[in-house]
């Protein structure tokens, strides 16, 4: 496929993605402070990025409101207190997952909504399910995105499948994620180039979402740029669930756009991201989530590992391997 930039090129097209409280709040529960999600909002205005995924339309009926942070839940007047008249250009996004979201009930008609886009993430036998969620929010006014997880465990007569329907759809945008951090940039090449077909096709935009197991999530993040893809998510920080994502502040370094300005996220991992730190909260790189990314498995046995202290890596490797 042809190039579409290179690392002196500025793509106008593209946009960053923060998910630092959706993504990150599988670290800690989503229990952030309303503090702590303020002036992470600040910090991302200032610093030009284009959306903040402030966490998950989750149902109530199916998650304990008791055991989860209001991020979990992203109720309209928790969001509001956030965000205030949102006087500025930076949109606010959300995730809703197949089967865990009470989409008729929750959300909204995007009038009454302080969210713009609404990211519908699925494995790839739900898809149908999740174009049905995705296009009754089109209706509802909002941006929609389909993000297929786990992408690196599809076959590519499923992954053929599910980006025609897709592209039949009225959904703007699909998203390539890297669940497992599992992907080399040889691989996500490919995966990606083929999205991108069927975005050129069907006037799709295309996204990723790539996870830091391998210490690749940059790499791969930048490898799929140059293909075209133009929505590009990235955490403060890297802060996300297990090795973390594509840290912001780096993409921000990277990409040639005079409207980004790094300076106000470094300003908040000083005072925000380093006491968290302090206080126990872990992520990013780790031989056990290395492990699990290269093996293709998904890192909650990483994780699990990781929050026991346990120290016997050569013996976590044997129990992965047995498992394949």
């Amino acid at each position: 496929m042809e190039q579409r930039g290179n690392i002196v090129s500025f793509r106008p097209d593209v946009r960053v993605v923060d998910c630092t409280i959706r993504d990150g709040g599988l670290v800690n529960d989503f229990f952030f402070t309303d503090e702590f999600v303020k002036k992470l909002y600040a910090a991302n205005v200032a610093a030009g990025v284009d959306y903040m995924e402030i966490g998950y339309k989750a149902s109530k009926d199916l998650f304990d409101e008791s055991k989860f942070g209001k991020w979990k839940f992203c109720d309209e007047e928790n969001i509001w207190a956030i965000v205030g008249d949102k006087n500025n250009d930076m949109k606010i996004s959300v995730m809703a997952d197949v089967g865990r979201t009470d989409y008729k009930r929750d959300i909204v008609e995007k009038s009454e909504s302080a969210i713009d886009m609404i990211r519908v993430a699925t494995y790839i036998n739900t898809v149908p399910a999740a174009i049905e969620m995705a296009e009754y929010c089109k209706k509802k006014g909002y941006e929609t995105s389909i993000n297929i997880m786990a992408i690196s465990n599809a076959n590519d007569n499923d992954i053929t499948d599910a980006l025609e329907i897709i592209g039949h759809s009225g959904v703007d945008r699909v998203v390539v994620v890297d669940s497992y951090g599992a992907l080399v940039p040889e691989q996500i090449r490919k995966i990606a180039a083929r999205y991108v077909e069927m975005g050129d096709k069907f006037h799709k935009q295309i996204g990723i979402h790539a996870h830091n197991n391998q210490q690749l999530a940059f790499a791969n993040t930048i490898e799929t740029l140059r293909l075209g893809v133009s929505f590009l998510d990235a955490s403060v920080g890297g802060l996300g669930r297990g090795a973390g994502n594509c840290p912001s502040e780096l993409l921000l370094r990277f990409l040639k756009n005079p409207k980004y300005h790094v300076i106000h996220l470094l300003d908040f991992i000083e005072n925000y991201l380093e006491p968290l730190k302090s206080e126990g909260l872990t992520w990013g790189y780790g031989v056990p989530y290395m492990l699990t990314g290269s093996l293709n498995q998904h890192p909650r046995d990483a994780i699990s590992f990781t929050k026991a202290h346990r120290k016997d890596i050569k013996n976590f490797y044997v129990e992965l391997l047995e498992k394949e």
